[in-house]
C-alpha cells in the first residue's frame, strides 16, 4: 500500500483538496486552506491536471482512478451520477427512476459523495429545477457556480 498524498488547488469556489495515493483517489474536498500544494502521487497529480482542465473548460469528462465503492450497487449508483452529461441536470426523482432507486437514496448518495465535481452530484437538482442541497464548499452557492460554469460557453466558442 502506498502512502497517502494530497494536493491543494485554488479555484473560484475556494480551495480544492485532492487526496489519494499512487493508484487511486480517496477523496476530493471543496473548501479549506487555499495554499497551493501540487501533490506527488500519480493519481493525485492526474486529478490536479484534469480538474484544472475542467476549470479552464478544456475538459468535460474525467478519467481518474477512484477508490471503489463498498458494494456493486454503490458502483452502479455512482456510475449513474457520472452518466449525467456535462451541462445537464436531472432531478433526484428522475435519477432515482433511471437507477431503480428512491429520491431519498439519491440524495444520500449525493450528500456522501467523496468526489465532488468528478462524480457530478452538482448536476442533481430538486423537482422543477430547484437547486436543492449541496454538501461541498459553500453549499448551494457552490452548486450554483458549478452548474453555471458548465452552462457558460468557453471563451473560444463563437455565439
Amino acid at each position: 500500500m502506498y502512502a497517502r498524498d494530497h494536493a491543494l488547488i485554488a479555484t473560484p469556489i475556494g480551495a480544492i483538496r485532492i487526496e489519494g495515493d499512487e493508484a487511486v483517489l480517496t477523496a476530493i474536498r471543496i473548501g479549506g486552506d487555499p495554499t497551493r500544494s501540487p501533490g506527488s502521487a500519480q493519481a493525485v497529480r492526474e486529478a490536479v491536471e484534469q480538474l484544472e482542465q475542467w476549470l479552464a473548460k478544456e475538459r468535460q469528462e474525467f478519467d481518474l482512478p477512484l477508490a471503489p465503492m463498498g458494494t456493486p450497487r454503490g458502483e452502479e449508483l455512482r456510475a449513474g451520477l457520472i452518466a449525467i452529461g456535462y451541462g445537464e441536470t436531472l432531478s433526484y426523482g428522475a435519477l432515482a427512476r433511471v437507477l431503480a432507486s428512491s429520491p431519498r437514496a439519491i440524495g444520500q448518495l449525493c450528500a456522501r459523495n467523496p468526489f465532488p465535481i468528478v462524480v457530478p452530484c452538482h448536476r442533481v437538482v430538486g423537482s422543477g429545477g430547484t437547486l436543492g442541497h449541496y454538501s461541498g464548499g459553500d453549499g448551494p452557492k457552490t452548486k450554483s457556480w458549478l452548474l453555471e460554469h458548465e452552462r457558460r460557453p468557453s471563451e473560444g466558442t463563437l455565439l
